[in-house]
């Protein structure tokens, strides 16, 4: 029997939606190595995180140490090791978020294990093989991890939300020894918003290099999400230009979206951008250039000067 061990994105205290869909990935790899799946809560003071983990999954380790309070890769690796020996997993799996992909190649090296990120499904009704998108979702590869243990970064567009499961499981402290840490945790500068969380949210709203200044990005795009109650993002080229913070860009380099609607103003539609909206359930596009990629793949598309149309919308909203 080889398990399956989920590991728990956690913020605030609280557990990140993207681990649900991390889940949803593990019961189907449980299904075909004939084992159970389990999951791992790391950090300090995270108890109430765990006990809601395991009503998702039948067995939860919690890891609590002040070492682990922040997630540092080199210290969380070791916790995720440790909890893969006592649960017997040949299979660990976690969200392909920033912090999934900053810790999990830590880890697949300390487990000598192969790793595929960024996966999207299985490639077939039996056995393991798995597929990820690779040259900016233009090709996607059938992968085959040979190696007894196998660690796995979960693309959390691709999969729906674990449902809870009938009886909350159960769980058990993990004692973990770190050995000694050569990164040392300073801080983190977080941008609050009111706005949803651009991976959660029901509808995006992106604003592109033909919003032609930064200052027209907060007349443009904001009071329109605003309406929609939306989130807000961005196409590299403005993030590049200092126009939005960072946080806010989506593509291959940014964040990885899939709302039900996604409304791009005045983006062009380059594929490090499609890459990461690509799985949008609706698309709208608002572009003066009826040549732009973007129309290529939108469902709605509006060839118009955004400075125009855009206000107009808002104000019909």
């Amino acid at each position: 029997m080889s398990n399956v061990l989920v590991v728990a994105e956690i913020s605030h205290k609280a557990l990140k939606n993207a681990t649900f869909t991390a889940v949803t990935f593990a019961r189907e790899a449980a299904q075909r190595t004939g084992g159970q799946v389990h999951g791992l809560a790391i950090g300090q003071g995270v108890a109430d995180a765990a006990r809601e983990f395991a009503t998702y999954v039948p067995t939860v380790h919690l890891a609590e140490s002040d070492q682990l309070a922040q997630p540092t890769a080199e210290a969380y690796a070791q916790a995720i090791v440790a909890a893969a020996k006592a649960a017997n997993a040949s299979v660990v799996v976690m969200a392909a978020t920033f912090q999934g992909k900053d810790i999990m190649p830590r880890a697949a090296a300390l487990l000598g294990a192969g790793m595929a990120s960024d996966v999207s499904g299985f490639a077939g009704p039996d056995g393991f093989l798995i597929r990820r998108a690779i040259q900016a979702g233009n090709v996607i590869a059938t992968v085959d991890i040979k190696t007894a243990t196998k660690v796995v970064t979960t693309r959390p567009t691709e999969f729906a939300p674990a449902a809870k499961l009938a009886a909350a499981g159960n769980v058990a402290p993990l004692a973990v020894t770190l050995t000694e840490l050569k990164t040392r945790y300073v801080s983190f500068e977080e941008v609050k918003s009111t706005r949803p969380e651009l991976t959660d949210a029901r509808v995006v709203v992106s604003g592109g290099r033909g919003l032609k200044e930064g200052a027209n990005y907060a007349k443009i795009i904001e009071p329109l999400a605003d309406k929609l109650g939306a989130a807000v993002g961005a196409s590299r080229a403005i993030v590049d230009a200092g126009w939005v913070p960072n946080d806010m860009q989506v593509g291959q380099t940014g964040k990885v979206v899939a709302p039900d609607l996604y409304i791009a103003v005045g983006i062009s539609g380059a594929i490090q951008h499609v890459a990461g909206m690509k799985g949008s359930k609706t698309i709208v596009a608002i572009n003066k250039d009826a040549e732009a990629p973007i129309f290529q793949i939108a469902d709605y598309g509006l060839v118009a000067d955004l400075f125009k149309v855009v206000p107009e919308l808002t104000s019909k909203l």
